[in-house]
Order: structure tokens, then sequence, then C-alpha cells
């Protein structure tokens, strides 16, 4: 009698069309060099043409399919008008974000609105887009947020950092309950502080740094590679039955 073993269903991404916003460097960088690694094509959009086409260009160099999308992800009309006309996107990866830590008793009503403006509008409204095309495509499809540790906890400066994070891990339970029928996933990964162009002179400073480390059981700060695997996980066939989840790459921050 033989038995009929299981098996693991594939990372691979071949045959699919990936977008990843904020992807001129840094986490979204690694998340495009990631896909396309795994098969997928992928267009990485940046604000900023130089960093975003030369990223493009090195992916192509090693035989990845690469495109640069110059995109200004919070203007809202241009996201519906740039994704209608590259996608549809099975995969999208929601990563453009900023921060500007500060007491709160000094943060401005301009801190405000670019924090909200970019953390959580345009991830809203880039993930509607790219939505919105699966379903007129009739594709599944995976919609990962880049959220935050500081999604699920508070931070010390980071008030209106942890509002747009704790905002858009509300906001992707709800997708994933709306878009569930159609076959889109919706999840989040929480990473800790890597060590990325935004965060490097924060974490160069001594102080800084072992607070931070203090809080971390793994023993270091993430790098970039440390996201690479789960988004190419939550993008793939191996996450299939994952959705309106938070994947925490935390080092354990979150766990005391």
């Amino acid at each position: 009698m033989t038995t009929a073993l299981p098996r693991t269903p594939s990372l691979r991404l071949d045959g699919r069309r990936a977008l990843v916003t904020g992807a001129g460097r840094g986490l979204g960088l690694a998340c495009a060099a990631a896909l396309a690694e795994a098969g997928a094509e992928v267009w990485l959009a940046a604000r900023s043409a130089d960093e975003v086409q030369a990223a493009a260009a090195e992916l192509r160099a090693r035989g990845d399919r690469a495109h640069a999308l110059l995109l200004d992800v919070t203007d809202a009309s241009a996201v519906a008008v740039s994704i209608r006309e590259h996608g549809p996107f099975q995969v999208l990866v929601n990563n453009a974000g900023t921060n500007r830590p500060k007491p709160f008793e000094e943060v401005t009503e301009v801190d405000v609105d670019t924090l909200l403006a970019l953390n959580t509008k345009a991830a809203f409204f880039v993930a509607r887009a790219v939505a919105s095309g699966l379903k007129q495509a009739g594709l599944p499809g995976s919609i990962i947020q880049m959220s935050s540790q500081m999604g699920h906890v508070g931070g010390m400066h980071r008030s209106i950092y942890c509002a747009t994070k704790h905002a858009l891990e509300g906001m992707s339970k709800a997708l994933a309950l709306e878009l569930g029928p159609y076959g889109i996933r919706v999840n989040t990964v929480c990473p800790t502080f890597i060590d990325t162009p935004m965060t490097h002179d924060w974490l160069a400073t001594p102080a800084f740094r072992e607070q931070v480390l203090s809080k971390l059981p793994i023993g270091r700060v993430g790098r970039v590679e440390d996201v690479m695997g789960p988004i190419v996980f939550l993008a793939s066939d191996a996450a299939s039955l994952i959705t309106g989840s938070a994947l925490m790459v935390d080092g354990g921050w979150t766990a005391s």
C-alpha cells in the first residue's frame, strides 16, 4: 500500500505581475528584488526617477523582469490611472511610507497631514486600485501592507506614526473580509527597526541603538533581507489560506 504524500505549495511567483511602492531603495527595493528573484515581473514605483530607474536596471541586469514606474502614490487620481494602465497586479507590496519622530507636543499639523497622507490614505487608494483591477480581470491576488511593530504597540516620540500603522492594521483586516470572496488576500508585514536609509542615522546614535536592542530578544536590529522571505511567502501559494493576518518580523519586540 502506498501513501499519497502532500506536497508543499510553491513559493515561486512565475507568471505573476507585482507592484511595489516606495521601491527606489531600502525595504521597497528589497521587496522588489525578492519578488523578482521568485519569478514575478515587477513594477518598482516611486517619486524619485533616478533611484527607481537605477534599481529596475540593476534587476534587469541580473536577468529579472523589472520596470520603473514614476508615481506619486499620494495622488489618488494618478494612482488609479497608472495601475489601470500597467495592471492588473496579482501581488502588491504597499510599502511607501515615512516617519517624523517627535514628542507629541512638538508634532505639527503638517507632520500629521504628511504621515496620514502617505502611510494611510495612499495605502488605501493603491490597494483599492489594485483590487479593482484584479476583480475586473477575475484574478486572485495578494495585497501585502508594510506595517510595523508600531502598529501593535506604542513607541516613544511616534504618536502619529503609531496612529497610521494601527490604522493600516484595521484597514487590512476590513479589506480581507471584503476581498476574500474574490480570492484576494490582504495581510500586513510588521518589521522592527530595519537598518535602511530612513533609519540609518537613528540607529547610528549609540544611545538610540542601545535602547532598541534592549527591546529585541533576538539581539540585533533588522536587515532588509529579514523581510524578503516573509514578503515572498505571503505573495505565494504557500500562504493561500492566510488573510487578515499580521506577520511579525520584529525580533521578539512585541512578545513581552
